[in-house]
Order: C-alpha cells, then structure tokens, then sequence
C-alpha cells in the first residue's frame, strides 16, 4: 500500500518546556527523511508523535490511507524480561498485536456484535498486510541470512548483548510490512555487514521513511530531505538535495543571514555616527552663534539658522535610521567544547595479554597473546559478537581467564566510554541523581559538577533529575564529561559516538586528536576511522585475532 504521512502544527510541551512548537512534516512514498538537531531538542519526541505514542498539545498526524500502518524502532531495544526473541519480532513488527485484533473480531463477528463484519474485514486486511500467515517462514530466513543459529531465537531477550540486540532490531526492520517507517537511531551497535544490510533495505524499499541517525555516511548514502529541528525556537526546516544538498543549503543560508545582518549593523552604526555628528556641530554651532559678538544681526541670524538646519539634519538621518529592515544577529546556539583530561606518562607497557582464554557460556575467546604500548592508537574493528568488547574486558583485566594471564601497566590510568554508559544506565542507577552519581564518580563539589555538567549541555534541572531519566545522549554526554574530570593516560572508546549528535561528535574527533595518550577505539562509525589516526588495527573473528596491522 502506498502511505504517506501528513504532520501539522505540532506542538507538545514537556511540563513548562515546549519541546515542538508548529513543527510540519510530510513523508510520501519513496521519501527518506533525516530528522537533525542536536540531542535533547525533541526529534525521538517527534518520531513518537508521528506513531501516535504521544499526545500532542496540539497539532495533528494524519495517516493517508487512514487504514496505513506506522512502525517506530526505537533507538534502545525494548527487552522485556520473559519474552523470547522470536516473541519480541512478531511484536515489533506489528503481528501480536493484529493477531490480538483479529481473535477480538473473530470473537465479535461470531456473537453477532454490531459493526463486528467491518472490523473483521479490517482486522484481516491489517493481518494480511503485516505478513503475519509467513512471518515464521519469513523469520527462519531472515534469521539465517544474517548468519544468526535458531537457538537464539528462544533467548530471553535482556540475555542479548550490545550486538545481538542491534541484530534483533535490523530483523525486526527486515521483517517489517509497515506501510510508513520511523527509524531511531537505526545504525547504532550494527557492525559494517549490519550497516550495508541496512543501507540496501533502506535504500530499495518504497514506504515512506523518517529516520533519526547522527551517522554521517548513513545519512550521505539514503536520506533525500533533511527536517532540521531549531534548539532555540523549536521549529522545524525542511532541505532537499539529500545530505549533501542539505549542508550545502543550511551553510549559504547562514551565510546570507550573517551578510545580511553584518549590513544592517554596517548602515545603522553608519547613520547613527552621522545623526550624532550633525547633532554635536548644530549644538556647538548655535552656541558659538550666540555668544559671538558680531555688530551684522544679519550674518549672526545666518549662522544660527545654519547650526539649527543641522540639527534637522540630524533628525531626518535618524528617521532614515529608523526605516531600515531590522534583521536579527543570527542566533548562535550553546556548543559544545571537549577535550580529554590527560595523566601522567604510562609506562611502555600499557595492557598484555599472554595466551589468555575467556569462556562465557558457548562463545570462546583466544587464546591470546597480544601487547598494547604508549600512545598506541589501536582499532579494534569486526563483525558483532566476534569478541571485540570482550578482549578490552580481557585487556582491562575486568573479566576472569579461563586460562592464561593478563596484565595491567601499574601506572596506567583508564578513561572510557563504554558501549552501555553504565554508569549512567537505567538498569543500575534506578533512584540516585545525576548530580550525585556524577560527584561520586569524581570527588567534585556540587559547584564544580554542576559547571562541568553545564559545559556539556545538561543544565541543573537535569542534575537534579534521577540518572535513570536520561536520554541515551545525555547518558554519553554525562559519560564524556566524566574523561574529561579523569586524569587519564589510556582512553578506551567503546561505540562513542552511540547516541551523540553531530557537533559532540566532531568535538570527540577534536579532542582525540589532541590527546597524547594510549586509546583503544572500538566503532563501526566509518566516518570516525577515516577521521582518527590510528597506528593500529587489531581485527577479532570469532573469538581470534586473525589480523594485526600497522597503519
């Protein structure tokens, strides 16, 4: 079916914070909409709009058909303890629930109900639609093709790992029939076969799309318009041209709108410094007039009218003042400046690994045999559950050897930025503050873990919120302002740019430019490793090292 989604005039507060405000949207068939700005603005609260998962303030979503049907992934996977993964696809793409709706009808047509014949007609055309009769089928195939073994599909879903999850959500997105997509953060944990997988189905299929990502290679390769939500006033612009034209636009605009201001402000203080001069001449020249003695009454008369003629002058330039188009200073929003704290020199040595065996239930890493020096830039890079987060686990010594030893540098001091920020995460600090959590991390006073906060865009009604109530990316922005209080020597960078918008990640690629220390740099973000140097790259495959280059 071909639908198209129609938003207008939305606007949603959150308390005494307006969030959207008139925000329009239009998505038709075949359209792949970027929804940017930076986190915290409201663009997963728009994405939840458009589902109909929120109420709006005002405004309207209109599906056309009425009958279309709106599928959200969400940029966190929804692990709900109990249920199994083949459960959760078949309730993420829309299934349980249009089998729930048909049972009703069924239910309903049987006992005679009025209107019970349109509802079951519009029960089993939903159920068609979604491919509910073949999903099972469906699943095995999907399953198979992303190189998955059918004992997964009977596994708790909060057993899943970072990369089993985001392999869980690219099903669901293969799997799905919806007839409009919204898409969250979609390419988070992906690995690069995950990430061209997601490209292809993106790319070929013909619904509708609205897609939040801050990965800027995805969005260069599928979106063809760009709706651009403005932190300062909440609205929303729309760009054409994909990606590409997108920057293009947004940067000449910027431009003219400084031009324009620049000449403004020019003619302004221009007619202002001349309104000013005439007014100081016609005021001194009426008083040399006056007090100069003089015995002509003609030539004194003449010099009097003469001073206060300036001072006409001076009024009919400020009436030209106040003609001239007033255009506003373009408005230039808080941004964000980052850079790692940096430690002492490490030792040589900063983490060894000397034949080490790691064992966690069926998966095996090593052994191992493998050495990190000072100031290595390493990339430790392949596919989801290849063990890349477990040999950093390893390296840091934080999970227990089947066999074999591990050893850490006594001098080295580790800054990271974990793939679940779980300092910060809803799982652990269910009830103490962000405040609190944060002055723990670091022996802060209020004071001080308040500005440093403010620096990363979290203000103090924010630090005062339960940690658990944060966004995914004030989570990673609450976690990049902890390395940046941290006196480290050894950074390891664990998915980093998960959930951060694009000016905090061009800051991250700063910041690691200028620091001086060790890193360790797991990402599939592609844009990030062209952009980092990196002397090493270190690739893992089920469980081995199979490659270890220097760039």
């Amino acid at each position: 079916m071909s639908a198209s989604l129609i938003a207008q005039q939305l606007v949603v507060h959150r308390g005494r914070q307006i969030v959207l405000d008139g925000v329009n949207l239009r998505a038709e068939p075949g359209q792949r909409i970027g929804v940017l700005g930076p986190n915290g603005v409201g663009k997963s609260t728009l994405l939840a709009c458009l589902a109909g998962d929120l109420i709006l303030d005002s405004g309207s979503v209109e599906r056309r058909p009425r009958s279309a049907t709106v599928g959200l992934l969400r940029q966190e996977p929804e692990r709900v303890a109990g249920e199994d993964v083949r459960s959760m696809l078949r309730r993420k793409t829309g299934v349980t629930a249009a089998d729930t709706e048909l049972d009703a009808a069924t239910e309903a047509l049987a006992a005679a109900s009025p209107g019970a014949d349109d509802r079951y007609s519009d029960a089993l055309e939903a159920w068609l639609a979604l491919g509910a009769p073949d999903l099972d089928a469906r699943i095995s195939t999907v399953w198979a093709d992303l190189g998955l073994d059918d004992a997964r599909l009977g596994r708790d879903t909060t057993q899943l790992s970072g990369g089993e999850a985001a392999r869980v959500a690219l099903a669901v997105l293969l799997l799905s029939r919806f007839d409009v997509l919204l898409l969250d953060e979609p390419t988070n944990d992906l690995d690069l076969d995950g990430l061209e997988r997601l490209e292809q189905f993106v790319v070929s299929s013909p619904v509708a799309m609205v897609v939040v990502s801050h990965d800027r290679t995805f969005l260069e390769r599928v979106i063809t318009h760009v709706v651009e939500i403005d932190e300062h006033t909440h609205r929303a612009t729309r760009f054409g041209g994909g990606w590409m034209g997108y920057q293009e636009e947004r940067a000449t605009g910027q431009r003219h709108a400084q031009e324009r201001y620049d000449t403004f402000s020019t003619q302004r203080s221009e007619l202002r410094g001349r309104a000013q001069r005439e007014r100081e001449w016609a005021t001194v020249g009426v008083k040399k007039a006056k007090k100069k003695p003089d015995n002509d009454k003609h030539i004194k008369h003449h010099n009097i009218v003469s001073s206060e003629q300036l001072a006409g002058k001076a009024a009919r330039t400020e009436r030209a003042m106040d003609r001239l188009e007033v255009v506003d200073k373009p408005w230039d929003g808080w941004r964000l400046s980052f850079r790692f704290g940096e430690g002492a020199r490490s030792g040589d040595m900063v983490a060894r690994l000397d034949d080490a065996v790691v064992e966690r239930g069926n998966f095996r890493l090593g052994p191992v045999t493998l050495e990190i020096g000072w100031a290595e830039r390493v990339a430790i890079v392949g596919a989801n559950g290849a063990g890349k987060t477990t040999l950093l686990a390893a390296l840091l010594g934080r999970v227990a050897l089947t066999s074999g030893s591990s050893r850490l540098g006594p001098s080295v001091v580790i800054g990271e930025l974990d793939q679940a920020r779980q300092r910060f995460d809803p799982s652990v600090a269910q009830t103490i503050t962000l405040g609190r959590a944060f002055m723990d991390a670091t022996a802060m006073t209020v004071a001080d873990a308040r500005t440093l906060l403010a620096k990363f865009g979290i203000d103090a009604n924010r630090v005062d919120r339960p940690a658990a109530t944060l966004s995914p990316g004030e989570r990673t922005r609450a976690t990049m302002a902890l390395l940046q209080a941290q006196a480290a020597n050894c950074l390891v960078l664990d998915e980093p740019t998960n959930h951060l918008d694009l000016p905090a990640i061009e800051q991250l690629e700063l910041a690691l430019a200028e620091f001086e220390g060790t890193v360790l740099l797991v990402t599939h973000d592609r844009r990030l490793l062209e952009s980092v140097a990196v002397t090493r790259t270190i690739t893992v495959d089920g469980g081995h090292i199979t490659s270890d280059q220097l760039s």
